[in-house]
């Protein structure tokens, strides 16, 4: 076994893609051998994730599964870092003595190798190396009533311009198609850095600096979505024409004990603004079932509203109950079995939402791009479609290659996806 390999395995977010990829990068810079297979490394690195319950069930079970591989001797040297590590330290500590080294969150925004190249497995071992990530922002200054990021990473910290700007050139050189703006809310980036300081002026430096294609923002909170940001989006065409706006709800008590400074009347307003300034926009959203004290009269309005919205991309998922958060006092709190029904019947729903809104594109041509091949054989993506989040545009009929655009007819739909040739 080389000394100097190392794997990494890393859950949760595209935030910590991010990381991960940075701290995989730092290993290369000191002459590592990246691994894709963790068995294959001496050292793995485990990025976890700390933020719902469900995640943190498969953070514990991913880091079991790791001390299994270095009390076999497949693995040499552990390092665990991320979200679940800053939120229960001691906890972690105790429960797995085997962990060489325990890390919280990566805190520089720094990288100390700044040479991105197109084949660069430390670049490319997480994702496609024509997709790129640009995280230009951490913390978050929401405040809403259910969420443990603040607990985890604490308030806003924008990062300075001038280095985002200097990392998207790097990626631009390195061959990068699709550039992810990612953060906890990018929408609020800029407002700890100073006046004069936001996302528009961001992606308007951006834009001129590089050649990168499609620029997608993920994601927007309703709250701090300007007039200035929608005519930016609907006037570039390098910009997706698609926005993640999370609503979580749409019932303004519920809205209220959440949090989320928003009203029903300013989302419909917002969402009427976004589809007549930026016609043929696609919007995803998020909602929450099962917050505390949700009455069945509130859900169904939250089921309702969604499908006269007819959201064109859209997660749903049951409240989970975390300790140091406001709602975590809240009472009454739902059943899990309740949770779980609501969540079943707007998964039901917008399933055949989308089958309906997907069949718009049955016989049209679409501009897709590759992330996958094989002899007559590619999965692909339209510019309305993120990346392992939405659907996929299945093709067949030519060789493809990864990373590049096609244009391609679309034939055929199944659920969320779409088939092509």
């Amino acid at each position: 076994m080389n000394k100097k390999s190392v794997a990494v395995v890393s859950l949760g977010c595209f935030r910590n893609t991010y990381d991960s990829q940075r701290f995989l990068r730092e290993f290369s810079a000191r002459k590592y051998a990246v691994q894709k297979a963790p068995q294959n490394a001496h050292t793995l690195l485990v990025n976890t994730c700390g933020f719902i319950r469900a995640a943190k069930q498969e953070s514990i079970e991913v880091i079991r599964e790791a001390v299994r591989l270095k009390n076999s001797g497949k693995i040499k040297k552990l390092i665990i870092f991320g979200c679940l590590v800053q939120r229960y330290p001691a906890q972690l500590k105790k429960a797995f003595p085997e962990v060489d080294e325990w890390r919280g969150i990566l805190k520089k925004f720094e990288i100390r190798n700044s040479k991105f190249e197109i084949g660069d497995k430390a670049s490319g071992i997480l994702k496609p190396s024509h997709i790129g990530f640009l995280k230009i922002c951490d913390g978050c200054l929401n405040r809403c009533s259910y969420c443990a990021i603040p607990l985890i990473k604490g308030p806003l910290r924008s990062r300075p311009a001038v280095s985002l700007v200097k990392e998207a050139v790097q990626l631009s050189r390195a061959g990068v198609k699709e550039l992810n703006i990612i953060g906890q809310d990018i929408s609020s980036w800029g407002k700890d850095l100073g006046p004069g300081q936001d996302l528009c002026g961001l992606l308007t430096q951006i834009l001129k600096n590089t050649d990168i294609p499609w620029i997608r923002l993920l994601y927007l909170h309703p709250r701090h979505v300007s007039d200035e940001l929608l005519g930016l989006i609907a006037s570039q065409d390098r910009i997706c024409k698609y926005i993640d706006l999370p609503i979580q709800h749409i019932n303004d008590r519920i809205l209220k004990a959440m949090n989320r400074g928003v009203s029903r009347e300013y989302i419909e307003r917002l969402i009427n603004k976004i589809r007549t300034k930026i016609p043929g926009c696609v919007l995803r959203t998020s909602v929450i079932t099962g917050f505390p004290s949700e009455t069945q009269k509130e859900f169904c309005q939250l089921k309702s509203f969604l499908k006269t919205a007819r959201f064109e991309r859209l997660g749903a998922f049951e409240y989970s109950r975390e300790e140091g958060t406001p709602a975590y006092r809240m009472r009454p709190q739902v059943s899990p079995r309740v949770m779980a029904r609501r969540f079943r019947a707007i998964m039901k729903q917008q399933e055949a939402l989308a089958q309906d809104i997907n069949q718009r594109s049955l016989g049209k041509p679409l501009d897709v791009l590759v992330d996958e091949s094989d002899a007559g054989y590619a999965i692909a993506r339209s510019r309305f479609d993120a990346y392992e989040v939405d659907g996929v545009i299945y093709l067949s009929g030519k060789r493809f290659k990864p990373g590049n655009f096609y244009r391609v007819k679309i034939t055929g739909v199944q659920g969320h996806d779409l088939y092509g040739e």
